[in-house]
């Protein structure tokens, strides 16, 4: 059985912000233990007949079938709520949805596109609001990245993260996670697209009481420069599809490739949170070539989310 982390117990996951350096290598190590218990069949039955309400207001292929499936092996349910389908969609308020959907339920996640969206549900809903996506957070694909970067580098603190790309909801999460635990990182943007600057200060001050280092720049080959770990993702991120041929040339000098990628350690390892457009934010033969750990990175995406379901729900 796990050891019952009473703290966690009825909490939100908006932004890894929320959360401490050591809380956050809690979840970790939770998922950590998950996945050798699944591995080995051995049943994880902690959130039996317990729910969990899934709302999409965007597409998703990891995010749904990685909850889903989580809730499933920890014994209990989840229900694909579209917003399409709900009164959400005719009107309804959050704050309304949130209300009843707590009678119902004992943890709501939600992919959206506002962040304001999810704080809202959270605000007023009185069980667990889990934040599947939105355009400025990922928080449960950065708890992914940390553990798939802990089990091959066997650390976090002192390691050198590079992103290169758009400064998007990854590249915040990353900015978070990264300062929370002790890693360097070093962030390469177009002019124009560097991250949000709240999300960027909040990152530093973190860093500072870490020890750790944040790079802001528009020089791809500086950041990745010694990196054990190099990150991108698409240029043109869901909602943004009529910006995609002004973002491709903006970001044409941005593709993490052969040649940008021989400036990292030779042991780097490479991640993408996917879906990846190969020839685009980055080639083929380095997301199918031995340094990609992508698929475990997606797969991890199940092992964190049931750490974080087992422990908030």
């Amino acid at each position: 059985m796990l050891p019952l982390y009473d703290k966690f117990k009825g909490r939100d996951l908006l932004t890894l912000a929320d959360y401490t350096s050591e809380e956050i290598h809690t979840i970790l190590n939770v998922a950590l233990q998950l996945k050798e218990m699944h591995k080995k069949r051995i049943p994880t039955p902690y959130l039996q007949g317990k729910t969990l309400g899934m709302i999409f207001q965007k597409a998703s292929t990891r995010t749904r079938v990685s909850f889903e499936v989580g809730m499933y092996q920890l014994g209990g349910q989840a229900l694909l709520l579209s917003s399409n389908d709900m009164q959400l969609g005719r009107g309804e308020t959050i704050a309304d949805t949130a209300r009843v959907l707590s009678r119902f339920l004992d943890g709501i996640m939600i992919r959206t596109f506002k962040q304001s969206d999810v704080e809202e549900m959270a605000e007023h809903a009185d069980i667990p609001v889990i934040n599947g996506l939105t355009d400025l957070t990922h928080p449960c694909q950065a708890l992914a990245d940390l553990l798939t970067i802990m089990e091959y580098k066997k650390k976090l603190k002192g390691l050198k993260l590079a992103y290169i790309g758009d400064g998007n909801n990854i590249a915040h999460s990353l900015l978070i996670a990264s300062s929370k635990v002790g890693m360097n990182i070093s962030v390469a943007t177009p002019k124009g697209y560097e991250p949000d600057q709240t999300i960027t200060m909040i990152a530093k001050d973190e860093a500072d009481r870490n020890d750790a280092d944040i790079v802001i720049s528009n020089d791809p080959f500086d950041a990745v420069k010694d990196a054990d770990v190099v990150v991108t993702d698409v240029w043109a991120s869901m909602g943004q599809e009529s910006e995609a041929e002004d973002r491709a040339k903006a970001f044409k000098d941005y593709q993490v490739n052969s040649k940008l990628v021989s400036n990292a350690k030779p042991d780097f390892i490479f991640l993408h949170c996917l879906p990846a457009h190969r020839g685009e934010e980055v080639t083929s033969d380095v997301i199918d070539g031995v340094h990609s750990v992508v698929w475990d990175e997606a797969e991890n995406r199940l092992h964190v989310q049931k750490a974080v379901l087992a422990l908030l729900l």
